[in-house]
């Protein structure tokens, strides 16, 4: 676990995942934002007992948006604790069932490995109607539990993801408006190398969008950076890469969203432009297919020197006379 800034604490899961203990100011009191990926659950009480006192609970969870990797252990952390899900009122549909995200976008641009493996995301969508409330939509700046802090509305990679930011100290906890690793490189998160880039590009249904909350964030100057994915950050080098990718935000070549956004509303998806060309799984099937004809041909080898052999048996070598008798022995 890192301590992000006072009263803030991150904790990795799984070496890529981040989550978030947020101190209220009020002793005793957290809020914990985002939950990690299924499963997380046991890791994310222990560390909350070892970072509080043992049998503590949140006054609430914030989830910064729906994806997997953040709200993937939220039902059953709110189940243990009895305590409220916040998301902003956009996630709603996607937290309850009746919408499912964008499809991901597996040729997009500089997706790197992180598209390879978005190929086989499966659709995502929760069913949390009995956990999950809406933000308050009539007061964009107050987050609930938490005084000091405000949420921003961050959306293009999200319908309603949301950023929080302390103003007293500059802290910026971002979701996954960017990233403080390279996102498209697992070596890089695994690694835990910092540097301020674009986040979760095969999953971006409006790069727009996505380019104007990264322009929205930067002009906060934040001193201390948290985000869904790489380590926490510190310093003046990390506000300047952040303005860095703001100023020279490097929108994708070609890409099923990068022309044209999927349009979503307070329902759902309301539409998705066509899919990309992708040209992987055929290049897939060729491989496979030379791979099976490789096979057929070692097996028909295999059956044609067996065929031979027992077409053409070898002789059989003459078995050698006992030197003391001068017999073959039987």
């Amino acid at each position: 676990m890192k301590q992000v800034a006072k009263g803030v604490h991150q904790l990795t899961i799984q070496r890529f995942v981040n989550l978030y203990f947020v101190e209220t100011g009020r002793s005793g009191e957290w809020v914990l934002v985002d939950t990690g990926l299924p499963g997380s659950e046991k890791a994310i009480i222990a560390a909350a007992d070892e970072l509080f006192y043992p049998g503590t609970h949140p006054e609430a969870i914030i989830l910064t948006h729906g994806h997997m990797d953040h709200s993937g252990s939220v039902q059953a952390l709110a189940e243990h604790w009895k305590v409220p899900v916040l998301a902003h009122p956009l996630e709603m549909p996607f937290l309850t069932a009746k919408a499912v995200y964008p499809p991901a976008d597996p040729t997009v641009d500089g997706g790197g490995s992180l598209a390879f493996v978005a190929r086989f995301f499966p659709p995502q969508s929760f069913q949390l109607s009995d956990f999950v409330q809406a933000l308050p939509a009539d007061s964009e700046d107050e987050v609930p539990y938490l005084p000091e802090w405000r949420w921003l509305h961050t959306p293009g990679h999200a319908p309603g993801q949301l950023a929080l930011f302390r103003e007293s100290d500059r802290t910026l906890l971002g979701g996954d408006a960017f990233a403080t690793a390279n996102h498209e490189s697992v070596p890089s998160l695994l690694l835990q190398r910092p540097a301020i880039s674009v986040a979760g590009a095969p999953f971006n249904y409006d790069w727009e969008q996505v380019r104007s909350s990264v322009q929205k964030l930067a002009a906060l100057e934040p001193a201390a950076i948290g985000c869904g994915h790489g380590p926490a950050v510190a310093g003046p080098e990390f506000t300047q890469q952040l303005h860095h990718l703001a100023n020279n935000f490097p929108m994708p070549k070609h890409g099923r969203y990068v022309s044209q956004p999927a349009h979503l509303d307070g329902t759902g998806v309301v539409s998705v432009p066509p899919a990309a060309k992708d040209s992987l799984p055929g290049k897939l099937a060729i491989a496979a297919a030379g791979v099976a004809a490789l096979v057929g041909v070692a097996l028909l080898v295999k059956k044609q020197k067996k065929h031979q052999q027992n077409r053409y048996p070898r002789p059989k070598p003459e078995r050698a006379r006992n030197p003391r008798t001068g017999k073959i022995p039987e």
